[in-house]
């Protein structure tokens, strides 16, 4: 029922060109580039390490806001972005269990997350303008169409793999992932955001690196040092601040 009112929204106020295009920019930016970014962040860097630099994306946001939507930066954002950025150079002065080689290693897996950080504050920014213009589910659906589109012909360009020649439990744990880690929370978070606004969403979110950390820590045997979490508490902090004042 809800679809069908959705749709016929959908038909009676259709796309403009301009419209299309944004949106498709925004596919490419905040599924594909931000999501390729991430996993090749992920093959050098732990996903506790990982997790910690991507929710540095709040911060990217309030300075993209500032200078595409015109924004004025409040000094106790400001103060907020310092902290968080802090909190991530705690984290590499101790780096112990959070790299999978070399210091090289650490600061090129640290430059692609930083970039998916930055392509999904861009994404963020994008969608927050549109929501208002075309909906959520319409932007989400739409958006993650083209995203899907951008994987396979990146797929078929660059892989000589068989697609079918892998194991079971790899189609059944990308399953998972594209449908409940990527499907779900896309529409999930883009409702939010139209129903209880983005500020209120990134509090919630304040619980996205915490949970990773525990995960990586019972699933994945990785372990975090106490000045890592403490690191890790400092940049929760400071994006704790930066939505809490954006609430003002």
């Amino acid at each position: 029922m809800i679809w069908g009112i959705h749709h016929s929204k959908w038909k009676q106020i259709p796309l403009s060109k301009k419209e299309g295009l944004l949106i498709a920019l925004l596919g490419l930016i905040g599924y594909y580039l931000a999501s390729y970014f991430d996993f090749m962040g992920l093959t050098l860097i732990s996903a506790s390490l990982e997790r910690l630099i991507l929710f540095s994306y709040p911060t990217i946001v309030l300075i993209l806001s500032a200078f595409i939507l015109k924004k004025k930066i409040t000094k106790v954002q400001i103060i907020s972005i310092l902290i968080t950025y802090l909190g991530i150079a705690i984290i590499f002065i101790d780096r112990g269990g959070i790299t999978i080689g070399t210091t090289d290693t650490l600061l090129t897996g640290a430059f692609f997350i930083g970039l998916s950080a930055f392509t999904y504050a861009l994404y963020l920014v994008g969608s927050n303008f549109m929501i208002a213009k075309v909906g959520s589910i319409r932007l989400t659906t739409f958006s993650m169409l083209v995203s899907c589109s951008a994987v396979i012909i990146h797929y078929l360009l660059t892989s000589e793999i068989d697609l079918l020649g892998y194991q079971k439990e790899v189609y059944f744990l990308s399953f998972l992932m594209a449908i409940v880690a990527t499907v779900i929370p896309s529409f999930l978070i883009n409702e939010a955001i139209k129903r209880i606004g983005a500020p209120t969403v990134s509090i919630i979110g304040s619980l996205g690196p915490v949970s990773t950390i525990t995960l990586s820590i019972i699933f994945l045997g990785e372990m975090l040092t106490l000045t890592q979490f403490f690191g890790a508490f400092i940049i929760i902090l400071g994006v704790i601040f930066i939505s809490l004042s954006s609430r003002k």
